[in-house]
Formats: structure tokens, C-alpha cells, sequence
């Protein structure tokens, strides 16, 4: 806490010390000129002017030189000598535009200075700076999401952020509710990465527009859509460890108003791996086959959007030889509509309305355990949003979640668990906007469920800018999640535990709180952006899964007692040179709950993390090198058997480095990288692996990898629209 102070009033006296440059840009008119991109000579610092023509920029020890463009007006350049006074520009209209070609790095995480939420966005180009075969290794890079496996058998991964599991953040694609319930388990593998165009991630309770959900965070995943993706785009990839898949993605635009798109993916692991020899698949062997097909329709006001698509993925693992085998069968269907009309232009009027579906069917296999799930969903929004006054925003709406579950669970005996959920809502959400200097948002919705009855979720955010260079944020806000016990932890199951599940859990509540802030430092030519964080979060109600009061059994049992995560984070990043950037982050985890009546540490959850990531590109883009070492801090295991212990109490620390090299042509490339290039895996992760239908069984004590370095090689080819 003590670093985290320094570090703040460091950036607060930074920001002291740098004055503002102001200025107004007018045509010879005196008209105001708006979207003048202004900059100092030789660096990528800057601003563009606003509909007044105002402008307000950061100073720069090294070049007094101020250029001013657009294309509609002749560039020019100006001597800054007085910061203290406000200059005026005057631009002459551009008679002639002649060819311009650029070729310049693009930004691979946009961290938004505009947002009243702590919001970044991960590009496709980040994307490409690893493998990134799917969902769950588009993280590797990032500081504030974990991803780790859930067991040692199936393959699962789940992601954590602000020091809880990932049932606690919204899981959205293209803004709409997804991998809820079922499909959460291993839904972060269902969508392959050169799908993806990008991924946002926001944390703390997030806009009520989407649902209640969202408790630590929210991730949106946006597919690439017909109108701007590739003609034609392929992206084939293959491993050391046996893994190999090929995507392609296509588009045509079949009229002036009317585009349409593909996605298709294949995979499959064509290899048994068994590198530490204890007869038992390091990793399940994954075959899946999925397509996308979407439907894109704008003319005048009215915008339309069509989304089909079909997955199905086998796993296999298990015993190389032996009994004891995994199977996981799962059918995935899912459609969304999206209609949009503008009403007024001039006050930014719309109606919106979504509606979506999908069906999960999973049939599963841990050696004698039989699991079937299967999960129906029907989701619908309608949203109206408006602008009154210069400063004032107002959206609402009324939305309808429908969940049905039928899960069947054969363990020694048949157990049934269906359920039913309706949830209807309406919502609103005040925002008030000054100038982007201030900005109030104010959300608050109220649904009925028709399990738990009704909720209702406040939610405040707030944002203010002290100058250009320091920006603040605050919120606080209620989420709540539905326990879905089985559904969320079926890879229990890989494991000889006795499930007892409280036949009367509670819906899950919690309070979020969140402080941040960004700086924006101009250094030697460039800008140093640091950033510092804190977030508490407070459960009301939580499910508690208690692995430590009995190591034969798992519990999951109603709160009694006090359950919270506080995460603190530290960030700095920068371009270095022209083409070399660098991200150091640092964080500290305390997660507590209360577990057989004593206040304790959350199990299988590191104390603290950091991340260093740097990426060059050469000039031209020709080359691209990427590097990224994770530091994994210690943390503590579930009890172990006090009288035959078979694992430790805690885990110790552990670092992963990963690298990857491109080469780049004109329309393809080629990279070839390795991930966990010091081949760390953790020791025995199956707890009696020798004898998987003994009590002692069990291979969910999973903390670090569990596979060594593996090389992979790929190709990547597109045909870009002009």
C-alpha cells in the first residue's frame, strides 16, 4: 500500500509541474474548424480539435513546433513561445489532395481517455502478438485478467479478475449476454482468435443496460463483421504438441445496403501427451468444428444485423491406458437479431432492439461419473436513448432473460436437477457530460426473477478530468449472479469428491467499489501513461465452495460469515523508441471468505501478479518481435488430509515467459513462438494419479501449466478491401 501511495502522489506532482497549451483553430471565414489534428513535430502526441474549434495540449521540452492538418484545409506549422497565451489559428481551404501513402504502427491496446468507465481495448493486432487460439489465451498479455485451468483433466480455463473467479464477470459477445450458465465452463475456448476484431474489458459493476450480472467486470467480444473485415482472410496454425487448426473468414458486400460474412474454424489435437509419465493425459485431445454466419443491412436511419452459428467440440482424456477415461460431448446453437433506428440525428435519438438465442447440450464422462446438461436461453432488449440539452444523456428500456436447465447428474446414484428462471426488467441510465471534463452516470434497474423475486441494482459512476494529463474515476455498484452450481463447476467432477449441494442457496450479492487514475506524461518526444487502481469488493450473499473442511468432499453452502477481494494494480506503459513499446504491471490480490466459520485466504488464488510485455516492430513492418514474462505470485491450497497429506498447504511463486517472431509480406505472413519457454509445469497435479477410483482421487488441485514449452508455427494470409 505504502509503494501504491508514492506512486499516486508521484503522478500527482507530475502533472503540478506541466502547463496547458490552449488555442481555438478558425478557417478565413472565422468559422470554427473541427477534427484538427494537432501535434508536436516529430512525436505522436496530440489532440484534435473539438466542434469549436477549442483545443487544449500537453507541453513538450523538446520542439516548439506545433503542426496543424486536415484534409480539407492546407497544413501548417507554428512556433509556440508563450504557453500562457491562447493562440489562434487560421487554416486555408486545400484546393488539391495528392496520393498520400502512410504506414505507421497501430495502437494494439486502446485504453479509452473518454469513457466513464476503466475500459480498455484489446485490438486484433494485440491479438496477434501470441497464438491466440481462442477466448482463453487472448489474456496472456493483459494485467488484469488471470487465465488458468480449472483441472488437470479436462482442459477447462477460467478466467479471474480483481481476485475472483470468472462466474463474477459478464460474459458479453457483441453486447449481448453469452457463456452464462452451461456453457461457462468451457465456453472461453469456443470462440477462436482470428475470429475476434476486438475485445473490451471493463472492471467493477458496469452499465445496467446489459443485466445485473456484471459484479467485477464486464468482457465484450466483438466478432469481425461483414461491412469492414478482409474479403477473404485465413489463419492456419500447428504445435509440437500435435495441435492443428485452420480458420477462414469471408465477406461480400452483395448490394449498397446489404453485406454478408462467414466464419469457419477447425481444430483438433492429434497427439497423446504424457511428458511427466504417470500414465494420464497432460492435456485432453479437443476436436471442434464451428461456423458463423451474420447478415449485415443499413439504409438511411434504419441499421439491421443477422447472426447464426453451430459448434461442436469433443474431449477426450484421461488414462492412456487404463479405466479411467473423459469424454465431453457438447452441441452449441445460438442466433441474435439486431434492429436500430435513428430518430433524430441532431439530439442522437435511437431505438434499439436486440433478441437472442441459444441452445447447450453437454454430455460428459469422468470414468464412472455421468453429467448431461442442457441448457435453452432467450434473451430480448429494447433500448431508447436520447440527448436533451448540451450535456444531459438518457437511455432506457425494458429487458426479458429466459434460463431453462436440465442437468442430470449419475454419481452412485441418479440425481435431477431441473430449473426454470423468467426475468423481466426495465432499466434507465442519466448521464451527465461536461465538455468530457465531468462526467455523471447514473444507472438503476429492477427485475423480478421468477426464482429469488425481486432485484433491484444501483449503480454510479463518476469521471473527472483535472487537465489532459490526469484523469480520475469512481464507482460503486450492486451485481448480483444466480447459483448455478453444477453448470459452473461440472470439471469437479474430474475428481472422487463427495458434492453436497445446499438444496436452498440464495441468489449472490455483492457490492463493488473502485477508484482509479490515469496519467499521460509527455517524456522525451513520447508519452509515459501510468496508471493506478483499487477495488473492493463486498459480498451480501455469495455460494461458498468449501474444499477445505473435509478433502473428500466439496461443499457449496450459503454464506455465513464475511466474503470479500480487494485488488490493488500499478501500470505503467510507453513507447519507447519509434516501434518498441513496453507494459510493466504489478498487482496484489486479498481475497477472503469465511469457510468453516473462520475469515480465510481463497484457495488456488495468487497474492499478487506482475507482467512484463514488450513488443518492437522494424521499420516498414517487416519484422515484429514479442516477448511477455508473467510473474505468479504464491497462494494457498485447500486442506490436505491431516492424517496421509498428499499435497502442500501452499504453492510457490512461478514465472512463465513467452516470445513469438513475425515476418511480414505484403498480404501474408508467417510467425513462429513459443510459449512457456522454460517448460515450468506443476508436479503431480493429479492427487493420486495411480489409482483414479480411490477416495484419494482428485484433479482439481490445479495452480500453474500443465504442459512444457510447446513451438508453435503459423500462417496468416488476408485480401483486404481498398
Amino acid at each position: 500500500m505504502k509503494q501504491t501511495i508514492i506512486f499516486l502522489g508521484f503522478v500527482l506532482l507530475s502533472n503540478h509541474m506541466l502547463a496547458d497549451l490552449k488555442g481555438k483553430v478558425i478557417d478565413k471565414k472565422g468559422d470554427p474548424v473541427e477534427g484538427v489534428n494537432i501535434h508536436w513535430l516529430n512525436t505522436n502526441i496530440g489532440v484534435v480539435s473539438d466542434k469549436s474549434g477549442e483545443f487544449t495540449l500537453s507541453p513538450n521540452t523538446n520542439t516548439d513546433q506545433l503542426i496543424f492538418s486536415n484534409v480539407a484545409y492546407k497544413s501548417d506549422t507554428l512556433s509556440v513561445a508563450n504557453y500562457n497565451d491562447k493562440i489562434l489559428v487560421v487554416l486555408d481551404e486545400n484546393i488539391q489532395l495528392s496520393e498520400v501513402s502512410v504506414i505507421s504502427k497501430k495502437q494494439a491496446v486502446l485504453k479509452s481517455r473518454t469513457s466513464v468507465f476503466q475500459t480498455e481495448k484489446i485490438t486484433a493486432t494485440e491479438l496477434c502478438k501470441a497464438a491466440c487460439c481462442n477466448l482463453s489465451e487472448s489474456f496472456e498479455t493483459n494485467p488484469s485478467v488471470d487465465v488458468t485451468y480449472s483441472d488437470a483433466a479436462t482442459g477447462a480455463k477460467q478466467i479471474k479478475m480483481l481476485g475472483l473467479s470468472g462466474t463474477y464477470v459478464q460474459m458479453l459477445t457483441e453486447n449481448i449476454p453469452n457463456l452464462r450458465g452451461i456453457s461457462s465452463a468451457y465456453g472461453l475456448g469456443f470462440i477462436p482468435g482470428p475470429w475476434m476484431e476486438s475485445i473490451q474489458v471493463s472492471k467493477g459493476t458496469a452499465s445496467v443496460i446489459n443485466g445485473y450480472e456484471a459484479i467485477t467486470g464486464q468482457i465484450n467480444v466483438e466478432y469481425k463483421k461483414p461491412q469492414t473485415s478482409e474479403i477473404v482472410a485465413a489463419n492456419v496454425f500447428m504445435s509440437n504438441s500435435g495441435r492443428i487448426e485452420a480458420n477462414v473468414n469471408a465477406s461480400a458486400k452483395i448490394s449498397e445496403y446489404l453485406s454478408t460474412g462467414i466464419l469457419l474454424h477447425a481444430s483438433d489435437e492429434l497427439f497423446e501427451l504424457d511428458e511427466n509419465g504417470d500414465n494420464f493425459m497432460d492435456m485432453p485431445m479437443v476436436k471442434q468444428y464451428n461456423f458463423i454466419n451474420r447478415w449485415y443491412f443499413k439504409r438511411n436511419d434504419f441499421t439491421s444485423q443477422a447472426f447464426v452459428r453451430a459448434l461442436s467440440e469433443k474431449r477426450s482424456g484421461g488414462q492412456i491406458a487404463g479405466d479411467y477415461h473423459i469424454g465431453i460431448d457438447t452441441k452449441r446453437y445460438e442466433f441474435f437479431l439486431k434492429n436500430g433506428y435513428t430518430i433524430n440525428h441532431e439530439k442522437n435519438t435511437s431505438l434499439g432492439f436486440i433478441v437472442s438465442g441459444s441452445l447447450h447440450n453437454q454430455n460428459a464422462m469422468y470414468g464412472h461419473k455421468k453429467y448431461d446438461g442442457h441448457q435453452g436461453n432467450f434473451y430480448a432488449n429494447l433500448i431508447y436513448q436520447t440527448n436533451f440539452g448540451e450535456n444531459h444523456k438518457i437511455s432506457a428500456g425494458t429487458s426479458f432473460n429466459f434460463d431453462n436447465y436440465n442437468e442430470t447428474l449419475f454419481a452412485g446414484q441418479t440425481s435431477v436437477f431441473p430449473r426454470k428462471e423468467f426475468v423481466p426488467g426495465i432499466f434507465a441510465e442519466y448521464t451527465f457530460n461536461l465538455n468530457d471534463k465531468l462526467i455523471l452516470m447514473s444507472g438503476l434497474r429492477a427485475d423480478v426473477n421468477s426464482v429469488y423475486g425481486t432485484i433491484i441494482t444501483p449503480r454510479f459512476h463518476a469521471k473527472y478530468n483535472v487537465s489532459d494529463h490526469l484523469h480520475f474515476r469512481a464507482n460503486v455498484g450492486k451485481g448480483f449472479h444466480s447459483p448455478n452450481v453444477l453448470a459452473e463447476n461440472n470439471f469437479l467432477l474430474a475428481s472422487n469428491r463427495i458434492i453436497n449441494i445446499d438444496p436452498d442457496l440464495k441468489l449472490e450479492e455483492a457490492w463493488n467499489y473502485g477508484l482509479s487514475v490515469q496519467s499521460y506524461i509527455p517524456m522525451f518526444g513520447k508519452e509515459l501513461n501510468l496508471s493506478g487502481e483499487w477495488y473492493y469488493t463486498k459480498f451480501m450473499n455469495q455460494t461458498v465452495v468449501d474444499m477445505d473442511s473435509n478433502p473428500h468432499e466439496v461443499n457449496f453452502g450459503n454464506l455465513n460469515g464475511k466474503s470479500y477481494s480487494q485488488s490493488i494494480q500499478i501500470e505503467a506503459n510507453m513507447e519507447i523508441v519509434k516501434g518498441l513499446t513496453l507494459t510493466i504491471a504489478h498487482r496484489l490480490n486479498d481475497a477472503k471468505s469465511t469457510i468453516g466459520g473462520l475469515l480465510r485466504e481463497k484457495p488456488l488464488t495468487n497474492r499478487t501478479k506482475s507482467l512484463l510485455t514488450t513488443s518492437y516492430q522494424t521499420p516498414l513492418k517487416k519484422w515484429q518481435f514479442d516477448f511477455t514474462a508473467q510473474f505468479n505470485g504464491s497462494g494457498r491450497l485447500p486442506d490436505p488430509d491431516v492424517s496421509t497429506p498428499l499435497w502442500e498447504k501452499e504453492y510457490k511463486p512461478y514465472t512463465i515467459l513467452n516470445a513469438q517472431i513475425t515476418k511480414y509480406f505484403r498480404t501474408w505472413s508467417v510467425y513462429l513462438g513459443s510459449e512457456n519457454l522454460t517448460s515450468f509445469v506443476q508436479k503431480n497435479p493429479v492427487i493420486d494419479v495411480i489409482n483414479p477410483m480411490s477416495d484419494n482421487f482428485d484433479a482439481s488441485m490445479v495452480w500453474g501449466p500443465m504442459h512444457g514449452r510447446k513451438i508453435y508455427l503459423g500462417f496468416r494470409w488476408a485480401l483486404d478491401r481498398e
